[in-house]
């Protein structure tokens, strides 16, 4: 019974992952939050057989099982409950997250917590709280940001309960983006470096990219193939402008330290920074629309460029910045999915430094572009331009 009890509190404790320590308050409503989506839950098989699932959500869920069963022989996943289950909770985003910057810095606040140890963002099962939460550290005087999730990992502690589900949050992305957040999620079940939270985002990150490649070209349509690679091109030029933004933003940050400008100077960079990002947007925004994409669709980020500050740009480089390095450490292992997860599990058990030291080498010694060019080839040849 102890063993049982201590089970389901790993589990609700990793569930509320995507917290930092905080009051009962706090606790109660990620508890309830991750107990409800439980409860609405129910196996794939069951809403399939029901005469009531409508057509293109039976076809989804039908996907959703080849995925899953792709992610465990092909991609070295983990076989467990996770994303055997759908629930649909009739709202945009199961989760929304807070992060936190300083006015001159890129370094995310964090929240610490005994299970995930030290993150940087903090998780919210509804919007008001999360928006209460970016008000009361505002008032502190850090830059905040507030993003909508679609999904979220427990670590594989609430398998038992009946894993992740699925959710209407993202049951209907095009199949190259479905599949692709399936295999980030399960990533994090299969390997997890306490307190890293670039380590871990960009190592699900890369799991998702080139496992979807592989997804596409061995299991899916060229039509399929086409409309993700038509779509990663577009991710790929945005990543290259804000990553640029980033390290521009962290030049300017640095001379910060080295007390050789004063605040008002520093500020004035930093606004010419945004500046420039936003009207470098603006070009490579007319033109995707003249390539076809619509205002509908470049939507969410209009928004996030309006609303960027040094916690969007943070919260973007824990998921992006290693991705190169596992990118290359993929390489370097033949890619071979076993190979990949022990290597990248040898480096989740040694110190922060010492694993943030490896990777970068990893960067040094396998160019960008080499390491870029594995996305490419993973998916063999391909409709649109590959960097």
């Amino acid at each position: 019974m102890k063993h049982s009890l201590l089970r389901m509190v790993l589990g609700l404790v990793a569930a509320l992952a995507l917290s930092g320590c905080a009051g009962t308050g706090y606790y109660w409503q990620s508890l309830r939050g991750h107990l409800a989506l439980l409860g609405a839950a129910r196996p794939l098989p069951e809403w399939i057989a029901e005469p009531q699932t409508p057509p293109l959500l039976r076809q989804r869920l039908e996907l959703a099982e080849r995925a899953r069963r792709f992610a465990v022989t092909a991609i070295g996943l983990p076989d467990n409950a996770s994303y055997t289950r759908y629930a649909s909770i009739h709202r945009g985003f199961v989760v929304w997250n807070v992060v936190a910057a300083p006015p001159f810095s890129l370094e995310l606040h964090r929240w610490c917590f005994p299970v995930t140890g030290c993150i940087g963002y903090r998780g919210y099962f509804s919007e008001a709280g999360a928006r209460t939460e970016a008000a009361s550290l505002a008032a502190s005087g850090l830059e905040v940001s507030v993003y909508g999730v679609p999904a979220y990992s427990t670590l594989g502690y609430s398998n038992w309960l009946g894993g992740d589900p699925l959710l209407s949050t993202w049951i209907a992305w095009p199949e190259g983006d479905f599949v692709q957040l399936m295999l980030h999620e399960l990533a994090h079940q299969e390997v997890y470096a306490t307190g890293d939270t670039a380590f871990n985002e960009s190592y699900a990150t890369a799991v998702g990219r080139l496992g979807t490649l592989q997804w596409l070209k061995e299991t899916s349509t060229p039509a399929a193939l086409q409309a993700y690679e038509a779509s990663e091109t577009r991710r790929r030029e945005w990543r290259a402008l804000t990553r640029g933004t980033r390290e521009r933003l962290a030049q300017i940050y640095a001379s910060n330290t080295a007390s050789t400008h004063n605040q008002q100077a520093l500020e004035a960079m930093k606004q010419e920074a945004f500046s420039a990002f936003r009207a470098a947007y603006a070009e490579l925004r007319a033109r995707w629309q003249a390539q076809g994409s619509t205002a509908p669709q470049l939507a969410a980020l209009d928004r996030w460029v309006a609303e960027a500050n040094n916690a969007s740009f943070g919260a973007q480089a824990a998921y992006e910045d290693l991705v190169p390095a596992f990118t290359a450490l993929y390489e370097r292992e033949g890619r071979d999915w076993p190979h990949f997860h022990a290597a990248v599990k040898a480096l989740a058990q040694l110190p922060a430094s010492e694993r943030l030291a490896r990777l970068q080498a990893l960067q040094g010694d396998i160019s960008f572009a080499a390491s870029q060019s594995a996305l490419c080839t993973a998916a063999g040849p391909h409709p649109a331009p590959c960097p």
